[in-house]
């Protein structure tokens, strides 16, 4: 089983990414799961949200303790979140950063998904960049799936320009 945790803040957008994220692997035959650990959080504070990725049926519904991989929706949380506890020797980390961030023992791409999104959206909610990002390090999940759940999730309006940041992103990201 492959576990995805998700951190994000408050109205970034990981909870959404997380769903979206499962509905894209559903469609590529795999069963999936996704949900939020919620608390009393609030917007600009840390968040977590988490999916599951398998073959077969999924049974656990816990918490995701021991991630394979992590997406990190804003890079200052890595200063007040200790982002890699639990995670696999091998996991691959995707974080929205401008600047190259390394994390000694992991694979990280970097990827400046808020400038993705300020281009593509107007507003700096960059959960759909950074799934562009995820399904091409990974290769987890095709990036057609990811622009069907996003059909599937948002109106035209905002799909269209969701799925313009989505593929920004998987074209920018150097593997």
């Amino acid at each position: 089983m492959i576990e995805i945790r998700l951190h994000g803040r408050g109205g970034q957008g990981a909870v959404t990414a997380a769903e979206v994220l499962a509905i894209a692997v559903f469609r590529d035959g795999k069963q999936s799961q996704a949900f939020p650990r919620f608390g009393p959080e609030r917007s600009g504070a840390p968040v977590e949200a988490y999916c599951r990725i398998d073959d077969k049926f999924i049974n656990l519904r816990t918490q995701v303790y021991n991630p394979t991989h992590l997406i990190v929706l804003d890079q200052s949380l890595t200063k007040v979140v200790d982002v890699t506890q639990g995670l696999a020797k091998n996991g691959i980390i995707i974080i929205n950063s401008e600047e190259s961030i390394d994390i000694p023992g992991y694979k990280v791409y970097n990827i400046d998904a808020t400038k993705i999104a300020m281009e593509a959206l107007g507003k700096p909610i960059v959960n759909t960049a950074i799934l562009g990002a995820f399904a091409k390090a990974t290769k987890l999940v095709t990036l057609d799936s990811i622009i069907e759940a996003i059909k599937e999730r948002f109106d035209e309006k905002l799909a269209g320009k969701n799925i313009v940041a989505i593929k920004k992103a998987y074209e920018e990201l150097r593997v």
